[in-house]
């Protein structure tokens, strides 16, 4: 069901609204917990936003949907938004998702700034309306692939299950891995137990084991079978996806989700913005903030600056990324063309291998940034 607008403290107008689409996984099977911390960085900007005089003294109203990580409940929203009216989009976690609303969007002629997915080919080809604010997972996973081969893992077992995402980063880790002397295996989970693939993962002796699975099926049960097998004591086990980050992780697994590395797209320290961003955050989830989060105000911050300085017509907005520069909470915000990906593309995004401190699992331990 549709979510009503979101208003967001705005300035008193007899104006009408400027309304922004946002995509967000508030329900199962999609990764709720990131939906909420996202959308919760895209209300507190636009809060700010109103609390400064909206764009031009007209209000910014989010209309949101619930994409349930569904590529095709997505497509759809992208229709109905555009009907409404929007003037762009914002938003979407899952990178399959955020692929069918990218290319819905293009298609459509709106302006889409989408906050946290990586997939590398977003879109079919080139476009000028698609600009994002994550690094492509191309380059998140081969520093991910770096890290690995630094801990001296060379012989890495991921556990898969079918997806676009998952096939495209085993393709980045296997490629990566095979020019350093490693090697990957795949373990498919649909016909492997939790058990069975432990027993793979002696027989095929590999020193890592990398979930590229959904959360929190099969991914807590493949942990907590590993944990448990005293063959596997000193296999590593990694999730470059980021499925640790959440508290969500920590209170289904509790010590035996520590000392697992995943990729986080934070500064190694917040500026003055990200310490008070990250404050107000807190407060509103009640919970500490993920980098998801941070992404969503991000995200939030960069439109409306672009609608100020570029006004609410939608090609307009969208010949807009280039000239975009904005300081976020995680460093400034320029957008560029990258090599290799279609969409205009936040170069600079903060990039972390980290992990929770097994002495203390509230914490987070760096391990490697770039």
């Amino acid at each position: 069901m549709p979510t009503p607008p979101s208003p967001a403290a705005a300035p008193r107008t007899d104006r009408p609204p400027v309304r922004i689409g946002a995509l967000v996984p508030l329900s199962r099977p999609g990764w709720v917990e990131a939906g909420r911390h996202l959308l919760a960085g895209l209300e507190l900007a636009v809060r700010e936003t109103n609390e400064g005089g909206g764009i031009g003294g007209r209000p910014v109203e989010l209309a949101v949907r619930d994409t349930a990580a569904d590529p095709e409940r997505a497509a759809a929203a992208v229709d109905e938004l555009a009907d409404l009216g929007v003037v762009a989009l914002v938003g979407e976690y899952h990178s399959v998702v955020a692929r069918a609303a990218a290319t819905r969007a293009d298609a459509l002629g709106l302006p889409f700034l989408c906050s946290s997915a990586v997939l590398d080919a977003l879109t079919d080809g080139p476009t000028e309306r698609v600009a994002r604010l994550a690094p492509p997972q191309s380059r998140g996973w081969r520093t991910y692939a770096d890290f690995l081969l630094d801990a001296g893992h060379s012989r890495i077992a991921v556990a898969t299950q079918p997806s676009v995402y998952w096939a495209s980063g085993a393709r980045v880790l296997r490629d990566h891995l095979a020019a350093r002397g490693g090697c990957v295996v795949e373990l498919d989970t649909r016909e492997l137990s939790p058990t069975a693939l432990c027993d793979a993962l002696v027989a095929r002796r590999a020193t890592a084991l990398l979930l590229l699975v959904g959360h929190p099926e099969p991914a807590v049960p493949i942990v907590e079978a590993v944990r448990r097998d005293r063959r596997l004591t000193e296999v590593l086990i990694g999730a470059p996806a980021g499925q640790p980050e959440f508290a969500e992780w920590a209170a289904l697994l509790g010590a035996d989700g520590a000392g697992i590395p995943f990729l986080r797209y934070l500064p190694e320290r917040l500026g003055p913005l990200g310490a008070r961003v990250g404050a107000a955050l807190r407060r509103q989830l009640d919970v500490a903030p993920s980098f998801v989060a941070f992404e969503g105000y991000d995200t939030g911050i960069t439109l409306a600056e672009a609608l100020r300085r570029h006004g609410v017509d939608r090609v307009s907005l969208a010949e807009s990324w280039p000239e975009i520069a904005v300081e976020g909470t995680r460093g400034r915000i320029r957008f560029s063309r990258t090599p290799g990906i279609d969409v205009w593309q936040w170069v600079g995004a903060p990039l972390q291998v980290v992990d929770r401190d097994p002495a203390a699992p509230e914490h987070f331990r760096v391990l490697r940034s770039a």
